[in-house]
């Protein structure tokens, strides 16, 4: 059983981290696009019933179709109110959600270099012991043919 270094562990969760702050933030970005397209469809849908209104305005209306006209665009204006208060908020959400991931996927790279400095100093040592060893073989090897040599 291979034990896992706590800072393979702690690089792990940071990459998990980034995964996570990436699922969201791809919803973020779905759910304002989303709230965008629906205020977009009530500015249309305002503009095409004012159109409407204004043209029957031109032919004459009488007083009960000019109420139900005004107050219908009363109530369409405080739906687009209502709905850009949303994607106002949405935006704002966005861009934290944007700072978290920055954050998150910032941490993670931090982690990637610890590891990869420890993975390079552990090969650094285990490259001056085998140079050792192989220098104490050598030695040994010299001696053993200095002294076969020398009797």
């Amino acid at each position: 059983m291979t034990h896992k270094s706590p800072l393979k562990t702690l690089q792990d969760l940071a990459h998990t981290r980034v995964d996570e702050a990436t699922r969201r933030l791809g919803e973020l970005i779905s759910s304002e696009q989303a709230c965008e397209a629906k205020l977009g469809m009530l500015l249309q849908y305002r503009s095409e019933y004012y159109a409407k209104f204004a043209q029957m305005s031109r032919n004459g209306l009488d007083l009960s179709a000019l109420r139900n006209f005004s107050a219908f665009l009363g109530k369409l204006d405080d739906a687009i109110r209502a709905q850009q208060a949303m994607v106002d908020n949405s935006r704002d959400a966005t861009v934290k959600g944007q700072e978290k991931w920055a954050s998150e996927h910032s941490r993670a790279k931090a982690f990637d270099t610890l590891s990869q400095r420890q993975h390079l100093q552990e090969m650094q040592r285990q490259n001056k012991q085998e140079q050792r060893l192989s220098d104490e073989h050598a030695i040994k090897h010299y001696r053993r043919q200095q002294d076969e040599g020398g009797s």
